[in-house]
């Protein structure tokens, strides 16, 4: 039986690896979990022996199939889980991710089943990520492109906020820039902002914040 910080582990790279497309750095996850280098490393040591992940050297690590589908699980129990939250407990887009942290690992499949009946089996959470299928196989969507890639002009629907902290997406969603609404690029600064006008008027984003925002042109999307 995997400890929740294994399947912590095991989810943070996955997703690493969906965002990059490639094997994972040790520094990558120690970023994204908070924690030291040589604590991942020794992570890695256990979750290698165990057979749920392959180690290149300097080149880092990936998940195996075995891996890969507990992964996948967990983060299908935390997608329905936010979702959950969001439509069924009032809860504000913002502040799911933490709630939804400390939950999956302790649902049953039946509850999950559950959720995703009373739910109609939703395709996305409420930050506009995929929520993979019941059979755990990965989910295929198309991600859209970085908000700061787009050009003076463009007109554009939001599909995905990545979660970094609580604090970034209030921030966001007070300034109008929210899953599905939709932006006009205005201006980019060439010391990294970003303004774009949306239901809140015109708001100017700093490049690190603009990076978690997915886009996709509303002309493409109504074809």
């Amino acid at each position: 039986m995997l400890s929740d910080v294994m399947e912590d582990y095991l989810k943070t790279i996955y997703v690493l690896q969906q965002e990059s497309g490639e094997r994972v750095a040790t520094s990558a996850i120690a970023e994204r979990m908070d924690v030291t280098s040589p604590t991942v490393t020794s992570m890695i040591d256990t979750l290698e022996e165990r057979g749920l992940l392959e180690r290149e050297k300097y080149k880092g690590v990936e998940l195996t199939p075995e891996g890969e589908t507990v992964a996948i699980e967990v983060l299908r129990h935390h997608r329905l889980i936010e979702a959950y939250l969001a439509s069924e407990l009032d809860y504000d887009w913002t502040d799911v991710h933490d709630e939804a942290d400390r939950l999956e690992h302790y649902i049953s499949e039946r509850f999950e089943e559950r959720i995703a009946e009373l739910l109609g089996d939703p395709r996305v959470d409420p930050h506009g990520d995929p929520i993979p299928a019941s059979d755990l196989s990965p989910p295929q969507d198309d991600p859209g492109h970085r908000l700061i890639e787009c050009e003076v002009g463009d007109h554009v629907i939001v599909k995905r906020v990545r979660h970094r902290t609580d604090e970034e997406l209030r921030y966001l969603s007070e300034s109008g820039v929210t899953p599905g609404g939709e932006l006009e690029v205005i201006e980019i600064a060439p010391f990294g902002m970003i303004t774009v006008e949306g239901g809140q008027g015109r708001q100017s984003l700093p490049e690190e914040v603009a990076r978690l925002i997915r886009v996709a042109p509303i002309a493409e999307l109504a074809q």
